[in-house]
């Protein structure tokens, strides 16, 4: 009896940790409102900006509005690309406690403008999805994809992981943390506008 019970308790416990789990109603909400929100916000805040202001530098080695709105959207295809390679590998819940941040702790931690860090050189703009306007569109094109992803998938976002450099985050937090993203660069487009040499058209 002992014989056929242990591999049975070894059957179970597989079974266990890679047993897929799907996004409750309230996830759904929470990540797809976030990413509504943000864009929304974004879209707001470069509506009807001239050339001259979308391409204002408050300092040669600044970022301008278009810059923004292009490491924002070279982002959006990495976070993507993010997921999918952590939904590779198979789905593992014993790794729940290398993910030490809240979903709200990913949020307010990214959208915050406190602490400045260094973008690697692969995400800083270089003109590469063509025009400003190519940029937004494919960037409003990514949000959508990730908008319908997230209320309709059935992955299980919440065992699968992704490392960043300050922390592991699990494939849901990615979206969480791709909102929070967009909201701290929107509010550096608002530092530029703000400043008062900002063309007034």
């Amino acid at each position: 009896m002992k014989k056929l019970l242990l591999p049975f308790l070894v059957f179970l416990l597989i079974s266990f940790n890679t047993m897929d789990t799907q996004l409750t109603p309230e996830e759904r909400t929470k990540a797809a409102g976030e990413l509504t929100k943000t864009e929304n916000h974004l879209l707001k805040t470069v509506k009807g900006l001239s050339e001259a202001q979308l391409n204002f530098k408050s300092s040669p080695d600044s970022w301008s509005v278009a810059d923004c709105v292009e490491h924002l959207t070279i982002s959006e295809n990495s976070f993507d690309q993010m997921v999918k390679g952590s939904l590779e590998v198979p789905s593992d819940s014993t790794k729940k406690s290398d993910v030490n941040m809240t979903d709200d702790q990913i949020l307010a931690m990214i959208s915050s403008r406190e602490k400045k860090v260094k973008t690697p050189e692969s995400f800083e703009p270089s003109g590469k999805f063509g025009t400003y306007e190519e940029t937004l569109k494919a960037f409003k094109s990514k949000r959508e994809e990730h908008i319908i992803y997230i209320e309709t998938t059935e992955d299980d976002l919440r065992n699968h992981y992704a490392k960043f450099p300050f922390a592991t985050l699990d494939a849901y937090q990615v979206f969480l943390f791709m909102s929070g993203h967009t909201e701290r660069h929107v509010k550096q487009m608002e530092e530029v506008m703000a400043d008062p040499n900002f063309p007034k058209k």
